[in-house]
């Protein structure tokens, strides 16, 4: 009895062992494991902490905890950043439009309300420069306030009349000069042109009462012209008429009344033919002069 509880004590005792023995391996394996795992995880979070992707039609400005805004300006692709400490400035370089709208008086202190649309971008060399200065809004900063005092002081040099008559002068202007003032903060102008140009109601309605006396102006030349034409046709008919009178009494002269007895038949003959296709003549007139004596008629004159 003695050997068998021995055996049984022993028996147990080895159990211990090897359990103990099991669970340390577990242990270390799961160490092991999780080691793995956290080391795994670092691994994949090194591209998204180092790297950083720039897009077609960006540019990427470096901000260097240390030593401020970088000089240099990353294009597309992929690029390599040390985790907080490079923070990566996106701008946008692509050409975008901007529509500036402004009321100001012109020379002759009329009211005039232009719009002006820019096609602009920045510079890419001049990228640093913008973000240490101007920041990312540099547009809402610049355009606006430059743009609203060049056409101000442009629109101020010309009358209302002249900026429709030298809207191509004044645009050009304008366009110089804003490219002009737009390049000291290193940006770009693509285009330039002016929408709209709006008058007041004033300005509008001396334009409209300038056209109709115009009109009225033309319509009387026209009337004196037309005049003109009739007193030269009246002069040209009258002359005509005393050198047919001229030529008839020549003609009398020198060959007698024939060519009047002639005439007179004709109108009678007129006369014959139109009372007898009227129907409300029944009979002829006694002693009325109708023109039918052509037997006679002009010798009894004579």
């Amino acid at each position: 009895q003695a050997f068998l509880a021995q055996g049984v004590s022993l028996f147990f005792l080895t159990c211990t062992f090897q359990g103990v023995a099991m669970a340390q391996a577990a242990d270390a394996m799961l160490t092991a494991v999780s080691r793995l795992g956290l080391g795994l995880g670092a691994a994949a979070m090194i591209p998204s902490l180092c790297l950083f992707d720039v897009d077609g039609g960006q540019r990427v400005v470096m901000m260097n905890m240390l030593s401020g805004v970088e000089d240099k300006v990353r294009g597309e692709g992929t690029h390599f950043k040390v985790p907080w400490l490079m923070q990566p400035k996106y701008y946008n370089i692509r050409t975008r439009p901007k529509l500036i709208q402004t009321t100001t008086g012109t020379k002759d202190l009329q009211m005039v309300t232009i719009h002006v649309r820019m096609l602009f971008k920045p510079e890419e060399t001049g990228l640093p420069k913008i973000h240490t200065s101007l920041g990312e809004d540099y547009d809402e900063r610049v355009l606006p306030s430059v743009a609203n005092e060049v056409m101000k002081a442009t629109i101020a040099q010309y009358n209302a009349e002249q900026l429709l008559t030298h809207r191509e002068q004044v645009s050009k202007e304008i366009r110089e000069a804003i490219v002009a003032r737009a390049s000291q903060f290193s940006i770009l102008m693509d285009d330039i042109a002016i929408t709209h140009l709006t008058y007041g109601k004033e300005f509008a309605r001396a334009i409209e009462e300038k056209q109709v006396a115009q009109q009225d102006a033309e319509r009387q030349k026209f009337i004196v012209m037309r005049s003109e034409q009739e007193r030269q046709a009246t002069v040209i008919r009258s002359e005509g008429e005393a050198e047919a009178a001229k030529m008839i009494s020549q003609a009398l002269k020198e060959h007698g009344s024939g060519l009047i007895e002639v005439r007179r038949i004709d109108a009678a003959k007129d006369i014959a033919e139109n009372l007898s296709k009227s129907p409300n003549v029944m009979y002829l007139p006694n002693g009325q002069q109708m023109l039918l004596n052509m037997a006679g008629g002009a010798r009894q004159q004579a």
